[in-house]
């Protein structure tokens, strides 16, 4: 969701407000002296929403604090370069999306992906309800933003035969969409969809690119070298707290974590809330593919490949430049077992 060094690839239009931190306290052992919690800062890819549930439910729920550390949840957005602050120093780790994890190697960024919460990735192309199959969209305007040019058309247009003509750019208005049925657009599965039926009573076909084959995970846990060199007890705990933080916010009571996002983001909505959260249950965002198998969070060597082959094939990475296996581990996740 970003090139080059986009905060986030395929940006949603809603607003946001300042970020929230909440302190959580160290645990007191039965036979241990009380110690200050270690401080941890991650920074999410937009303003807080449904598909960041899992991080606030974590911090909400006390898991965090549990596992000894004091986190600091801080929201991106359109105006926020998340790999400049990780490389500053001024988060631990960010909220990524693997395209941009591998890229950011060219330009001698170690980023390294190390928990993916989300199996699928969230981006969506949507139509009139008349757009029964994917195909059809090859004879209509797509509007697309300047990541998603750089990232996932060229593979639909050597997928599905769409080409830069069909294609115009994508302002992250639905204001187009609904003045011409000629035209469909990209969104986020719990975003523009909402938006649309919500004003316009449309129920639009959406169609979830990660259905069609295309591979990256979405909503990482993104750290540098330096941090997963220095700290990797509390990137384990990071990445553990927040995986069970997904099952407690899927699978039990929300409404913590609502409360935090909604704080963190006044302009959040429980409608849109709610709605998120559906569509993450009934895509199996988070607990469908791998993780239903392996846990929450996984990331495994062969999606990984899938993601680079992918880039590598349509041109948007130079292979010489850029090791696979340097751009992710699995060591913070191959025995995790948060199972749905």
């Amino acid at each position: 969701m970003m090139f080059p060094l986009l905060a986030n690839a395929f940006a949603r239009p809603v607003s946001g407000a300042i970020a929230l931190t909440i302190s959580a306290i160290a645990a007191l052992g039965t036979h241990e002296v009380a110690h200050a919690a270690d401080k941890f800062t991650y920074i999410t890819n937009w303003y807080a929403e449904a598909e960041h549930g899992g991080f606030y439910q974590a911090q909400a729920t006390g898991l965090y604090a549990k596992a000894g550390l004091d986190v600091t949840l801080k929201m991106g957005g359109p105006q926020v370069n998340l790999m400049q602050l990780l490389v500053a120093g001024q988060a631990d780790c960010v909220m990524g999306y693997d395209v941009q994890t591998i890229q950011v190697w060219e330009k001698g960024i170690q980023a390294v992906t190390v928990a993916a919460a989300f199996q699928k990735d969230p981006v969506v192309m949507i139509a009139r309800p008349d757009v029964k199959k994917f195909e059809q969209l090859k004879n209509k305007t797509l509007l697309v933003g300047s990541a998603g040019q750089v990232t996932y058309w060229p593979w639909l247009k050597t997928k599905y035969g769409f080409t830069d003509a069909q294609m115009k750019p994508y302002n992250f208005s639905i204001q187009p969409f609904l003045a011409d049925p000629n035209i469909a657009q990209q969104g986020y599965l719990a975003s523009e969809p909402f938006s649309i039926e919500k004003e316009s009573k449309i129920k639009p076909s959406v169609f979830m690119l990660s259905d069609l084959g295309w591979p990256p995970y979405a909503m990482t846990v993104v750290c540098s070298v330096k941090t997963i060199q220095a700290r990797p007890k509390q990137v384990a705990a990071f990445v553990k707290a927040s995986m069970e933080g997904w099952k407690s916010y899927l699978k039990g009571d929300p409404t913590p974590g609502n409360l935090l996002i909604k704080k963190d983001n006044p302009n959040m909505t429980d409608d849109l809330i709610a709605y998120g959260i559906a569509k993450i249950k009934e895509q199996g965002a988070v607990m469908g593919g791998d993780a239903a198998t392996y846990g929450i969070g996984i990331i495994t060597d062969e999606r990984m490949k899938q993601t680079y082959d992918l880039l590598v094939q349509h041109k948007l990475l130079d292979p010489a430049k850029v090791d696979l296996k340097k751009t992710y581990t699995t060591q913070f996740v191959k025995d995790l077992k948060v199972m749905p």
